[in-house]
């Protein structure tokens, strides 16, 4: 079969396809034959040390597609599944059943593709780690990224409101039709008078930063007292930032990192528990529906990864796999 491997030249990756063998799934592991999967900025960063890829890794970390050998799980050879699981940007993968769901019957491959990585982690920005509640305020800094339409869109079925930064009023425009309750045009930290100011001087609740060190300082100086702080990614490249102790000790605040990469098999089924549980309803009845900026051709992979990196995007970025 056709896989993609990632491997890293300096400060950035790159793609290229091979010929490998099929998987052979290890026991209690099924085999599927991929229809689609995502493009997810975690799996492609080379920046961060625990992301290395010097040596050369199969890539792709999510996707759809059909059940060829089911194994010993509750599926059945021909389910249409989607899915977390290692090597996706390839033909075939090699999928942990606990990690899998049957697609809904209202998605395409392409709209399952979308999902798995993005509203997962999503789902554990929003509700595991920030406890966002009906009726809080939810800031989320890089909004119009895949995980941040997700977390918007998981922030409003909750009943929360939401503030979104993004350096485009474009995208701003696309995300009230989401549900957006304020957007604020800009980059960097220059959000926080305008957080508080739409939260009433009471700053917000729930702060989810998909930008990095750039956004940091003001996502502390705009959370509420007991605010929870969510770091998930560094599309700004900066791994460091002010740390205001006095405003974190003051307001008694909380500050969570959500990386995929140090969880165990037991920690990923446990949110993958909870997306199901709390997500995927909304999902199969057409509450939320996901938002997918551009798909590619298998063919197009690298091109597909390149798109993503100029930050044009407003949701996911899927490729369809033949």
């Amino acid at each position: 079969m056709q896989a993609y491997w990632i491997k890293k030249t300096g400060d950035r990756t790159e793609l290229e396809l091979r010929d490998q063998p099929l998987p052979q799934p290890a026991a209690g592991e099924m085999l599927v034959r991929m229809r689609a999967t995502s493009i997810n900025r975690g799996d492609m960063l080379a920046r961060i040390h625990r992301h290395s890829a010097a040596a050369g890794r199969p890539a792709g970390i999510d996707g759809s597609g059909e059940v060829i050998d089911a194994g010993n799980s509750r599926f059945n050879a021909g389910d249409r599944v989607l899915f977390r699981a290692h090597a996706c940007f390839a033909e075939y993968a090699a999928v942990n059943p606990a990690l899998a769901a049957i697609m809904p019957d209202n998605l395409s491959w392409e709209q399952a593709a979308a999902l798995p990585a993005a509203y997962i982690t999503a789902w554990e920005a929003v509700v595991e780690f920030g406890r966002a509640q009906a009726g809080e305020w939810v800031l989320l800094l890089g909004a119009s990224s895949g995980v941040g339409v997700a977390a918007l869109q998981i922030a409003k079925a909750l009943g929360a409101r939401v503030i979104g930064v993004s350096g485009a009023a474009r995208k701003l425009a696309v995300l009230k039709t989401l549900g957006l309750d304020v957007g604020i045009e800009g980059r960097g930290g220059a959000f926080a008078d305008a957080a508080l100011q739409a939260t009433g001087g009471k700053g917000v609740n729930v702060a989810v930063n998909l930008v990095g060190g750039s956004a940091f300082p003001g996502c502390v100086r705009a959370a509420a007292d007991f605010g929870r702080v969510i770091i998930v990614g560094y599309v700004d490249g900066q791994m460091h930032a002010d740390f205001d102790l006095e405003a974190v000790h003051g307001k008694r605040l909380q500050i969570s990192g959500i990386s995929n990469t140090p969880l165990t098999p037991a920690h990923r089924a446990a949110s993958m528990q909870g997306f199901m549980r709390d997500v995927y309803p909304a999902l199969a009845s057409g509450a939320i529906v996901p938002v997918i900026d551009r798909v590619f051709g298998f063919d197009e992979l690298p091109a597909a990864k390149a798109y993503v990196e100029t930050d044009q995007l407003l949701g996911k970025v899927v490729v369809r796999i033949p």
